[in-house]
């Protein structure tokens, strides 16, 4: 799907949708479409109204406190959340569709590994799964630096291993989009500086990834911007125009300042 996208001045709306003031427009391949979106859980409504999109070789960044909703979107989007209303369109398919298995990678907070297996082990069934080459495996291994842990028992990796060895198995396949649950908690800096050079690299060879986070500092590391607060969108653009529309000097101060405008206005 392809759409012509608004690449500058925006504002936030008092019903929390976004007021688009163009400059110039580019155009895009519009890979994920997420259409006033309603999910309600354990009888409270978690996301309201949920309208947003993200192109194509794009690193979008889901922020939010917790408890905003961030989980809770992602889970929709891959299709494992019951929602209320709204709908969710990923590559011109219905979120959750089959056709989608191989075409979108799903890291959870909770790395889901097989804790009796080793981490070769793990990759090798994983692999057999989608009848990959060998040399995917070892590919991917490298990729998130685990090649010393190969032959070690999952049960006995560290929490930043277990995390790392989760995004290895989402890369396997060579997914068209990737979402990632905050991929980077109780990672060191240098793992979370290699890893954020992986997400751009994946990116300019046409992947999409959605990485959520609640360290802003993880915001300036992503072409667009999806804010959540309380459920709703309160922005959904670039860093550098969040920075603009609040008159901001960095990115901290930016959210504060449209969390404060959006507490006000609602």
């Amino acid at each position: 799907m392809r759409r012509y996208s608004p690449a500058h001045l925006f504002e936030v709306s008092r019903t929390a949708h976004l007021i688009v003031v163009p400059t110039r427009f580019v155009q895009v391949e519009t890979v994920l479409t997420i259409d006033r979106l309603r999910v309600s859980r354990g009888g409270s409504l978690v996301l309201n109204n949920v309208t947003a999109e993200v192109a194509s070789g794009r690193v979008a960044g889901l922020l939010g406190a917790s408890g905003s909703g961030k989980s809770t979107l992602m889970r929709s989007i891959v299709g494992v959340q019951r929602i209320d209303s709204g709908k969710i369109t990923v590559l011109n398919l219905p979120a959750g569709a089959k056709e989608l298995r191989r075409k979108v990678g799903y890291v959870s907070q909770s790395p889901a590994v097989y804790l009796d297996l080793t981490v070769i082990e793990n990759l090798n069934y994983f692999s057999s799964i989608f009848a990959l080459h060998d040399t995917r495996v070892e590919e991917v291994l490298e990729r998130v630096s685990l090649s010393g842990a190969r032959k070690q028992l999952a049960s006995s990796l560290s929490g930043g291993q277990r995390a790392r060895l989760s995004l290895a198995l989402a890369l396997l396949p060579s997914p068209a989009i990737l979402v990632l649950d905050e991929p980077t908690v109780g990672l060191d800096p240098l793992l979370r500086e290699e890893l954020w050079d992986h997400f751009h690299e994946l990116a300019s060879q046409g992947c999409t990834l959605l990485v959520s986070s609640h360290v802003m500092d993880e915001a300036e590391r992503c072409d667009d911007l999806v804010l959540l607060r309380d459920g709703q969108v309160i922005f959904h653009s670039s860093p550098a125009n969040l920075k603009a529309s609040t008159e901001a000097d960095n990115l901290d101060s930016a959210f504060l300042t449209l969390a404060k405008r959006a507490k006000n206005e609602f």
